[in-house]
This record gives C-alpha cells, structure tokens and sequence, in this order.
C-alpha cells in the first residue's frame, strides 16, 4: 500500500494557494478542471513525488463548509482492490463505496474518517460481486 493525498474541501481556491503554495511553501504538482462536475482539484507537494494535499474546490459553493465536511480524505494505492476490499470485509470493515468500476473504493475508520483506495494503474475489469453491491451510507 502507498499513501497518496489528504483531501480538503476549500471554499476560496485562491485564498487556499496563497495559503499553502505561497505562504506553506507546497508547489502545485498537478490539476484538474471537471467543467460536468463543476470542480477543480488542486494537488499540492512539498516536493514532486511526495504525498499530496489535494484542494477540492466545488464550484458552485458559496457557504463555509462546516467542521468534519472541509476534511474530506486519505487515500491509498493498492496493488489489488478486489483483493484488498475482500480482505477488509473479512475483518469486519463496512464497504461504504465499493469498488464497482475496478479502480476505486471508500471505507472509513471507527472515528469516521472517509479512507479512500485506489487500483493502481489501470482499473481491474468489472466483476461481480463489485458491481452489483450498492453504496452504504456517506463516503
């Protein structure tokens, strides 16, 4: 497993670089405009190739997004993660997204932390019994 990013929901994208990219000293290391979605994800770095921050900025947000929503996720790249949900829900972890399109999964900690996985390369083909199973509560 290789962690990836922690993801935080920013209301002001220009505010939030000035923040970490000119005042922290992170660099941006890749970005992703989803005009369908009405998003940007910013990725932040100490360092290209180093863990990430990335900034989610919903573009259609006008209000302050309130204590436990801004914090949105960690994430981990998993080699397998048919192999890797299986083995969760072997020991007891809840599926709150499964990994219906091969590629990405969420669970969450027993604090409620979302844990977001993902396939590393490509993602595996579809399978049963992934793309059957529905979401279960908030990821």
């Amino acid at each position: 497993m290789k962690f990836l990013h922690t993801m935080l929901r920013v209301k002001d994208l220009k505010s939030a670089l000035e923040f970490f990219v000119n005042k922290l000293g992170l660099v941006e290391t890749r970005r992703m405009e989803n005009e369908t979605g009405r998003f940007t994800l910013v990725y932040l770095a100490t360092a290209p190739g180093e863990p990430e921050v990335e900034l989610t900025h919903n573009w259609d947000n006008q209000d302050d997004y309130p204590v436990g929503r801004f914090f949105g996720h960690i994430a981990f790249q998993v080699d397998d993660i048919y192999a890797t949900c299986e083995a969760l829900m072997a020991a007891g972890v809840l599926l709150h997204r499964p990994p219906r399109d091969g590629r990405m999964a969420f669970i969450k900690s027993p604090d409620g932390h979302p844990v977001e996985l993902l396939q590393k390369g490509a993602a595996l083909p579809l399978k049963a019994p992934w793309t059957e199973m529905p979401n279960v509560g908030t990821w």
